[in-house]
């Protein structure tokens, strides 16, 4: 008897902590997840940082060429983006470091021997760095860069493609001209949305997590930009969707002509 009055005060204890622990393990109410994180959202921020794949550089040449390596899967391409973007956070969380075009090359190969589609790391790599050297820009870009530029934002271009091919992406699709900086996470190591990407970005702009604003076109991007305590403008290019247990943007618009209107009314 005494036996089972312990087991049974045992079980008790176990359950009432559990009790306790577990509110804080629920999912939280819709409120709570979709509440913005942003303050001061009526005043300019001292920065606008753009993301530069698919943001302000239109994929389509991309797409078409990975979509070809695969034998013509186009039904293949958001899982080879995501897996992508999957090792590129494997690599970070491992503290190690590589080319986003060279993680993006090993996707593919990943991708196309799951589906036995036979691609060597050269074929790999000619499918993705031939062409996202040579993107051009979505047709409302440079207009909307200029609008912003006249409205006296300073504008940085932040990705997580190389520093090299940035340049290089920038000069072949007439951008280089509209930015003040082209930061790129290879001088930190560290793939975006690790927050210690955007941090150091602020850093080096020498402004305060707050004082900055994101634009871009990726959910994972808008969702690290508002967890680092920066503000952000999404850009809902075709397929493009906000991640749902994130904070919600201040802007959210379908191209940057749109998003700069709004950026421009602010004081």
């Amino acid at each position: 008897m005494k036996s089972n009055r312990r087991d049974f005060a045992k079980k008790t204890v176990l359950f009432g902590l559990a009790g306790s622990v577990m509110p804080t393990l629920g999912f939280a109410t819709s409120n709570e997840t979709k509440s913005s994180a942003v303050q001061n959202s009526d005043t300019r921020p001292k920065v606008l940082f753009f993301d530069v794949n698919e943001t302000l550089l239109d994929l389509t040449a991309m797409r078409e060429s990975v979509e070809k390596a695969l034998g013509g899967r186009r039904d293949l391409l958001p899982l080879w983006f995501t897996t992508m973007l999957q090792y590129s956070l494997v690599t970070t969380v491992g503290r190690q470091y590589n080319d986003f075009g060279v993680i993006g090359a090993a996707a593919l190969q990943m991708v196309a021997a799951n589906h036995d589609i036979k691609i060597s790391e050269d074929q790999a790599k000619k499918a993705i760095l031939g062409p996202i050297r040579s993107l051009p820009a979505h047709p409302e870009v440079k207009a909307a860069l200029q609008q912003l530029k006249d409205a006296g934002y300073k504008l940085v271009s932040f990705t997580n493609s190389s520093n090299k091919g940035v340049a290089t992406q920038f000069e072949n699709a007439g951008l280089t001209e509209f930015f003040e900086e082209r930061l790129s996470v290879e001088d930190i190591g560290k793939f975006k949305p690790h927050t210690d990407a955007y941090d150091w970005a602020a850093r080096k702009m020498g402004v305060q997590p707050h004082e900055c604003l994101l634009v871009a076109a990726h959910g994972w991007d808008i969702a690290g930009a508002l967890w680092a305590n920066w503000r952000g403008a999404f850009i809902s290019r075709p397929g493009a969707q906000l991640y749902p247990l994130a904070p919600n943007p201040e802007i959210s618009e379908q191209n940057l002509k749109l998003v700069a209107e709004k950026l421009i009314a602010l004081k």
